[in-house]
């Protein structure tokens, strides 16, 4: 069994005596604090902070976090307060045991909702300072190895949790040894019985590759003998989780995953590992395509590495992983090994602990524009994928980004105001669609247009947190603004039959309207009607009824909403009858959507007109603008190049083409449904022209409902 005095032997081969006596008084602080309180395995509880800082001891973390260590739950547990401990510790240490201690005041809806606030304010207090999700994730550490006190359904949950955010950021942070004990006591407690058949086959098949494998190893060491090298050549087994996640995601057998042979080469310094590379090489024939230098481009974490993939006798396949000591070091411990080696501050360790800081710096900027907890928290998981692209900007600085990410990631990542006004985008020099996803050794240039805006639709591929956030961000300000005005608009629409209008009332109205209605400011009530959430006719019955100036005559309540452009997030245009500038049209209010255009004459308003309050007057401005969609059949004899000559014609007259479908009817007819985007009536009676002057074309109509 651990004990103090034991940690602090530890302690004293890298702490003065003053720094060791400060976590021996939080231990003791601690033990005090928990005195009666036990664990699920009967034990007393100071054993769990005890062990949490031993966890911190192994990667030679300062005392502070050690002290943080030993007092992480007694906020939490205990009734102490923050300022007893800042009184007792200093307020570094304080700050430390409050960022790691959980929400437990405020009660949630969810346990998803509880997660994510707790990893929300996680967050926060990381931004301060990096060593809160060290002392976070030794916590962790030991909670996952002392599961087997737990009932079922907690272990799974806490299991869960585990998999889905802490082993991903141990990732993030270039932890890999704490990465694979978390995926595989997460992966046991999840699937216990998955977790023994795949040990037993792992078992057998270790047995029966142990010849090659040694056969191998003693190839490559006797290749760089030869050369002159020294190096430490390590067979490498694939942990449990990673076989399984391979399985799963490649859709491969266990036979084809263990039919891989891995190596570690561990050399002195970079140069060594460039002519090992060059030596094994000569060896066997390399898969050129699995070659990567994350020596020259480290990945997000820091980690830093060659790999290469050869085809060694018999075409089996061999991994090979080159790298120095320090890499090593690295690779297994990051950011903590900033601690580790502190005293040498190699510049490995230094760069691990800056972009560790650049990543929470980014959970930071997520954090303002979310909407909420859950919404943070799904950014963040999408940003926590390990697999990086790396691409360069014009003037070749290099852009890290997520696996599958695309120019509009890429926008965001140089700036929110680049992304928000990105319009097209250049890869390698040749123009390229926004969703195109990007591939390492990229050259991106974002073009971009003053009063440009995000698209919704960029949505729907969008791979980094912080683009998702930043458009969602925009969208609902935007969405937010537009509503407030059209319910403006509409509300004094319905305003005009009494002869008033919303800037002609006083405070006292004002004040007597937001009372009746139970709405918290003005423009709150606005946005609802702009979304459709109330009536402005109602609203303005209330009006009304207080002014009393119903003796002004009927007035002009059938004046109509001007509809002054396309591009708009609360009115939009039904896809049952697409009406275009030119038709005569009519306004429906849908609950959360605002206003939904509809052509005068159709089918669909018919039923919609039984309730009047909910139609709206509506006309083109004069002026309008933008591109309406509008849906055209075209039946036409069937020959060779048809769509080719109808899509040039098209676009001969300045029209795009968003949609085309054909239906064959037989070897000789054909009917293609075209949705193409217009300005107005005149536009699209021009293009239609143009179409029904060729030979082939039988039939030409415009499509409704």
């Amino acid at each position: 069994m651990q004990t103090i005095d034991a940690l602090s032997h530890r302690l004293s081969s890298y702490l003065e005596a003053k720094q060791i006596n400060l976590v021996r008084r939080a231990y003791y602080y601690a033990d005090q604090a928990h005195f009666g309180q036990l664990r699920r395995s009967g034990e007393p509880y100071i054993t769990h902070p005890l062990a949490v800082a031993n966890v911190l001891a192994n990667m030679h973390m300062d005392h502070q976090s050690l002290a943080a260590a030993m007092l992480h739950d007694v906020i939490e547990d205990t009734g102490i307060g923050k300022q007893a401990l800042t009184d007792q510790f200093g307020d570094t240490v304080a700050e430390l045991v409050d960022g790691v201690s959980k929400l437990t005041q405020i009660e949630f809806e969810s346990q998803a909702e509880k997660q994510a606030e707790n990893f929300q304010k996680m967050a926060l207090a990381m931004a301060k300072d990096i060593r809160v999700i060290l002392v976070k994730l030794a916590d962790r550490l030991h909670n996952m190895r002392t599961l087997a006190a737990l009932n079922p359904e907690k272990k799974r949950r806490i299991a869960k949790e585990t998999l889905e955010i802490y082993a991903p950021i141990a990732n993030r942070l270039g932890m890999n040894d704490m990465r694979v004990e978390f995926e595989d006591r997460g992966f046991s407690a999840m699937y216990p019985l998955r977790t023994r058949r795949l040990q037993a086959a792992l078992q057998t098949a270790r047995g029966n590759r142990k010849e090659l494998v040694e056969k191998i190893q003693q190839t490559l060491e006797l290749r760089l003998e030869r050369e002159g090298i020294t190096a430490l050549i390590i067979g490498r087994e694939k942990h449990l989780f990673s076989i399984y996640q391979k399985m799963r995601q490649k859709k491969k057998s266990f036979k084809e995953i263990m039919d891989v042979y891995a190596f570690r080469i561990i050399v002195h310094n970079v140069d060594t590992c460039y002519r090992v590379l060059g030596a094994i090489h000569n060896l066997y024939k390399p898969i050129v395509s699995e070659f990567k230098d994350y020596i020259a481009i480290p990945k997000a974490n820091g980690y830093q590495s060659l790999h290469t993939v050869l085809l060694g006798m018999h075409g089996v396949p061999i991994e090979v992983q080159i790298r120095t000591k320090e890499m090593d070091e690295m690779a297994n411990n990051g950011i903590a090994a900033h601690w580790l080696y502190k005293s040498d501050s190699s510049a490995a360790s230094v760069t691990s602990h800056a972009r560790a800081r650049q990543w929470v710096q980014g959970l930071l900027e997520i954090q303002q524009r979310a909407g909420n907890s859950l919404e943070f928290i799904e950014n963040v998981k999408i940003d926590l994928f390990p697999d990086e692209v790396y691409v360069f900007t014009p003037k070749g600085n290099i852009v890290e980004l997520p696996s599958g990410a695309t120019p509009v990631d890429f926008a965001y990542a140089v700036h929110t105001d680049i992304g928000h006004s990105c319009v097209a985008c250049r890869i390698n020099e040749r123009l390229a669609p926004l969703s195109q996803p990007l591939q390492s050794g990229q050259k991106v240039t974002v073009i971009t247009a003053p009063g440009a805006q995000p698209n919704p639709n960029w949505l729907d591929f969008v791979a980094s947190g912080k683009a998702r956030s930043a458009i969602r961000h925009f969208l609902k300000n935007q969405r937010h603004h537009e509503s407030i005005e059209l319910g403006r608009r509409m509300l004094n629409r319905a305003l005009s039959s009494s002869g008033t209008h919303l800037d002609k009332l006083d405070e006292s109205q004002v004040r007597q309207l937001l009372h009746e209605t139970h709405a918290q400011s003005l423009d709150s009530l606005l946005e609802d009607i702009g979304l459709g959430n109330r009536i402005a006719q109602a609203v303005a019955k209330l009006l009304r009824a207080e002014t009393a100036q119903e003796s002004a005559g009927p007035g002009n309540i059938y004046s109509p909403l001007m509809i002054e452009s396309a591009d708009s997030l609360m009115i939009s245009f039904a896809r049952c009858c697409r009406p275009i500038p030119g038709d005569p049209i009519i306004g429906h209010i849908s609950a959360g959507k605002g206003l939904v255009i509809h052509q005068d004459t159709c089918r669909n308003v018919s039923d919609l007109r039984s309730n009047p309050e909910k139609i709206n007057q509506v006309n083109w401005a004069p002026t309008v603008t933008g591109e309406f969609l509008v849906d055209v059949r075209v039946e036409v004899e069937s020959e060779r190049g048809i769509i080719a000559t109808l899509a040039t014609r098209i676009t001969e007259q300045g029209a795009n083409i968003e949609q085309i479908n054909v239906d064959e009817r037989d070897a000789h007819n054909s009917v293609i449904n075209l949705c193409i985007g217009v300005n107005n009536r005149i536009h699209l009676a021009n293009i239609m022209r143009r179409i029904r002057n060729m030979h082939s074309v039988i039939r030409i109509s415009r499509s409704k409902n």
